[in-house]
């Protein structure tokens, strides 16, 4: 569902009715004239629906994390805000970058539209920018040919569709200027060679056992989620290009089953 497009239709009738009312149709009522109810109901909803559609599109968006591709920094059932602004003030709607911002950082938890189907949005970290050598073997990531930084933390367990008990292990990974926490199964190859698809740029890429190795086009961003092996990311579908940019990541408002969750700030 494209909600955005949805706010836009609603946000376009009831502005057409407000519209209506105040040039044509409030001067026919005269004065203690009452409106009709399809007059009044628009007329109610219009501020209300430009506010959220002006917040929604330039400012912040909420959204709730479906998956466990991002465990442990984003849970499932987090609901999360993302910053609309930082990587630039694009149209709604369209996604059209009219003035130019930040640009994403390696490190950076990013919500994007999926490449392969773009009504679909996506949240990975940004691991490569354009330019970058990206690789990824034997459980370890380097950038450019250097290795990026990991600690060892203790071990995480969670549970995989409310049935599967997971235990994995846990890294202290830095990549730009904060740190953040990974999952990794070591028995796990360090990719599917089964799921990678022929994606754009896949010539750019090189793929065998002990993992890859991906040159990242100028204007896309390559994604991986922070649990490494139970994650759908740039592997096996390719790179982001800016176009298909939504917003950061940055603060865990609400986690219905995990109250202590809110107010977290997303690494």
């Amino acid at each position: 569902m494209n909600f955005a497009l949805i706010m836009f239709i609603l946000l376009v009738v009831t502005g057409g009715v407000w519209l209506l009312d105040v040039l044509v149709l409030r001067r026919r009522r005269g004065e203690g004239g009452s409106m009709p109810w399809w007059v009044e109901y628009p007329v109610s909803f219009f501020p209300v629906i430009l506010v959220v559609f002006l917040l929604r599109s330039f400012l912040v968006e909420p959204f709730k994390i479906p998956s466990g591709s991002m465990i442990p920094t984003l849970l499932v059932g987090d609901y999360i805000l993302v910053n609309k602004y930082t990587y630039g003030v694009r149209l709604p709607v369209l996604n059209v970058k009219v003035v130019e911002l930040n640009s994403p950082k390696r490190g950076d938890v990013m919500v994007f539209r999926f490449p392969e189907n773009p009504s679909i949005d996506y949240i990975k970290r940004v691991v490569g920018v354009g330019g970058d050598l990206v690789e990824y073997r034997n459980k370890r990531l380097s950038v450019n040919g250097q290795l990026v930084e990991v600690n060892t933390e203790p071990d995480y367990s969670y549970l995989e569709h409310g049935l599967n008990f997971i235990s994995t292990k846990r890294f202290r990974e830095k990549l730009g200027e904060r740190a953040h926490s990974t999952i990794v199964n070591l028995d796990a190859p360090p990719v599917q060679l089964a799921g990678v698809r022929a994606f754009p740029g896949r010539e750019n890429c090189e793929y065998n056992d002990e993992g890859f190795r991906c040159k990242v086009p100028e204007g896309h961003y390559f994604m991986m989620g922070d649990n490494r092996d139970s994650s759908s990311d740039s592997r096996y579908w390719g790179f982001v290009p800016d176009a298909n940019i939504v917003g950061k990541a940055f603060f865990i408002w609400m986690n219905f089953g995990q109250f202590d969750r809110i107010g977290t700030p997303i690494e």
